[in-house]
């Protein structure tokens, strides 16, 4: 997902533990320049003294004077200690496969700078502020999609981001241009930075990529499950619904959070609504509507319920020290299992559940509108001149294979784990995979929402003739004011792709959204 909407920041600085959503968003999305602030450059010094200490220690240190994983029995004499941490870079640096985003890329890399700033990790400063000045510089590690397991943190996409640090393997550049990070580097006028004891694997052993990509996620969901409830406020106007079902006090009687601000959405959007009221007073004597337009506040309530868990964990993650093995407080140096993604990966696999039952709900909406039989007058298929025009029957088709792709998505990652480094990593969370898929399913919902958009709006101007005279609520006018503005009014068949991406478009970058909440005076919950 490419057009966005968020909040722009000045500068974001890294203090002990000061890493918000906000903040992610500002360097991942908008290029946002990041710097550490002095009591992060204190911690990080003062555990480097622990780390220094411990080399020079004739007792193994794991991390510090032994090899990585399974290797960890084997003690690393000093002279050969700089070497291992470049090989445990260089060989963890495998991924494979399409390169992934580079939001998530600086997601991923402003989430380890952020663990490195808490002081906890035992790497110097110089280390922390090369990793600042990549981020600043706009350089991107190419990571592949495939290579990490959520477990021992996301260890090949943080090291391909290491190996740049170091001055090798390829990034991009800030327009785009693929270079070898020697001469990217080099350009921006930074250093290779040369790994000392324990700082490799204080690079890699993080959740900080799946973290990102929760982060991200949980800002999009709140746009489209606002675009959702407008999508079911215009597809009961559309087929000439009932807003009845959505009052407060029938949904007080289910006083579940999220399905409340569901209805408060569609009731404000449809407030006003000409074609709502003539229902009420012309003899009609359809008691129920459909589940797909009486019940969105239930469905589009609960996958707000469960973006407020996904927020929740992502805060914790989010304020958390995330390394292997980590220098406490009182300056020991101690293994743990905090690097594993099961946190995070479980709800970035609920999200999915979420998303596709979300987009499944908007599919039946807009089947509603094409079939003759259920949408009370309309055409069928919403076609100019049915026969010879065939209307958005196939728009349809494209809705339910997202749909269908959506439920396959909607598998949790997070319940496979394949052992590996010789049965010492025996359990594993995939959140890395659960966190592409889905990023997936988040662009699936946005196709689907805008083709029930495009489809409702086209039903009422069949309806009032347009938008010279809408009967509209003011709300639902601003939204097709809004599509009508990149989307020609119906008429003979036309050539239908361009007009969903458009729509597409409206919907990602939030202008649709922004449009009627204008109208409104107020922001959808």
């Amino acid at each position: 997902m490419q057009e966005h909407q968020n909040v722009r920041a000045a500068t974001v600085e890294l203090g002990v533990g000061s890493l918000s959503g906000q903040d992610i968003l500002a360097v991942a999305r908008n290029g946002v320049p990041v710097t550490l602030a002095p009591d992060a450059l204190a911690a990080m010094a003062s555990s480097r003294s622990v780390i220094e200490s411990l080399a020079a220690d004739d007792k193994p240190h794991y991390g510090v004077s032994t090899g990585f994983g399974a290797l960890a029995v084997k003690q690393i004499p000093p002279e050969q200690r700089t070497q291992l941490q470049r090989s445990l870079i260089r060989s963890h640096a495998a991924s494979s496969g399409a390169p992934v985003d580079r939001e998530v890329v600086r997601a991923l890399m402003l989430n380890r700078l952020a663990t490195l700033a808490t002081g906890r990790t035992g790497v110097r400063p110089a280390v922390g502020l090369a990793y600042a000045g990549m981020l600043n510089a706009g350089l991107t590690p190419v990571v592949g999609e495939y290579g990490s397991l959520g477990c021992s943190g996301d260890l090949a996409p943080l090291s391909h981001c290491a190996l740049a640090l170091m001055g090798e393997g390829e990034v991009r550049t800030a327009d785009g241009q693929l270079m070898p990070a020697s001469a990217a580097l080099a350009a921006a006028g930074l250093e290779p930075v040369e790994l000392q004891e324990k700082e490799g694997l204080a690079l890699i052993n993080g959740t900080d990529g799946m973290l990102g990509m929760l982060t991200m996620a949980i800002a999009d969901l709140h746009r489209l499950l606002a675009t959702a409830d407008l999508a079911a406020a215009m597809s009961v106007e559309g087929l000439l619904g009932s807003d009845s079902v959505f009052a407060a006090d029938l949904q007080a009687l289910r006083p579940q959070p999220g399905q409340g601000e569901s209805a408060a959405n569609i009731r404000a959007v449809l407030a006003g609504s000409a074609l709502i009221e003539e229902q009420k007073t012309g003899g009609f004597t359809r008691v129920q509507d459909a589940y797909s337009l009486r019940c969105a506040p239930q469905v589009h309530g609960a996958a707000r319920s469960t973006l407020q868990h996904a927020e929740m964990v992502a805060e914790r993650e989010r304020a958390s020290a995330i390394d292997n093995p980590v220098v406490t407080l009182d300056g020991r140096l101690e293994s743990n299992g905090n690097f594993h993604g099961a946190p995070v990966a479980y709800v970035l696999d609920f999200l999915a559940i979420a998303v596709a039952d979300v987009a499944s709900m908007s599919e039946r909406r807009t089947d509603r509108f094409l079939d003759r039989s259920r949408s009370h007058g309309l055409n069928a298929f919403l076609a100019f001149d049915p026969g010879v025009d065939s209307g958005h029957m196939i728009a349809q088709y494209t809705q339910a294979g997202i749909v269908s792709e959506l439920k396959r998505l909607a598998v949790p990652a997070s319940v496979d784990s394949i052992p590996s480094s010789a049965m010492q990593e025996d359990h594993v969370s995939m959140g890395w995979a659960a966190g592409l898929k889905l990023r997936r399913a988040l662009d699936g919902l946005t196709r689907v929402l805008a083709i029930e958009l495009l489809t409702s709006a086209r039903a009422l101007d069949m309806r009032d003739g347009g938008l010279a005279a809408p009967r509209s609520a003011p709300a639902v006018t601003a939204g097709r004011t809004a599509i009508r503005a990149v989307v020609a009014g119906p008429g003979p068949d036309r050539y239908l792709a361009p007009e969903i991406e458009a729509v597409r478009v409206l919907v990602d970058s939030g202008v649709l959204l922004s449009a009627v909440e204008h109208e409104l005076g107020t922001h959808l919950a």
